[in-house]
């Protein structure tokens, strides 16, 4: 449990010194499998993800009820659908970055680079905008997950899934540098 915690914290540090999240925005999830029953660390709910400590992740099992007295993130919903659909992933990764939270508020989808970095399907998978922390949107991001490592949230943000915490977050960075990249592209006139 002890490295499922620091998994929770190192990225939460990763995310947020790397200006993918700001304020109290974005939340990040570790699972625990456990023959007993899986338990996920997930961050608070209100809780900037620089103040993230071992005194406030909250702890749940996969029906969503508390273990600890800490209260989970206000979209455990999402992350406990994607551990339903992705038995293979034990880390997800939740942020509201400029770049890409800007193209999921345009008409414009984030394209792959060729040698940029590795190789993603032609455009990252985007769903349409359900509210934040909803059934319906959870339910829709559980669909798409289970193909994709990535998904654009429409006028939201984005969610990554990795191995771990630190391979869905260095996604998630990855994603943004290439939302960055385009748009820089555009200003310049460029086309990709």
């Amino acid at each position: 449990m002890i490295e499922l915690f620091k998994n929770v914290l190192d990225t939460s540090k990763y995310v947020f010194d790397r200006n993918l999240v700001s304020g109290k925005a974005g939340n990040i999830s570790a699972r625990f499998k456990d023959p007993q029953g899986d338990v996920v660390a997930i961050t608070p709910t209100g809780v900037s993800l620089s103040q993230v400590n071992n005194k406030n992740i909250a702890m749940v099992n996969m029906k969503g009820e508390c273990l600890n007295s800490c209260k989970p993130s206000s979209e455990l919903f999402l992350h406990l659908k994607i551990y339903e659909a992705r038995p293979d992933i034990q880390g997800i990764v939740h942020t509201h970055s400029p770049y890409a939270t800007g193209f999921s508020f345009s008409e414009k989808k984030i394209k792959r680079m060729e040698g940029f970095g590795p190789v993603i399907k032609p455009y990252l998978a985007e769903i349409p905008y359900y509210t934040p922390g909803s059934k319906k949107l959870a339910e829709n991001v559980s669909k798409i997950i289970k193909n994709e490592d990535v998904i654009i949230l429409k006028n939201h943000g984005v969610v990554a899934v990795g191995k771990d915490t630190q391979e869905a977050g260095a996604l998630a960075e990855f994603v943004e540098e290439i939302a960055k990249t385009q748009f820089i592209c555009h200003q310049l006139g460029g086309k990709i």
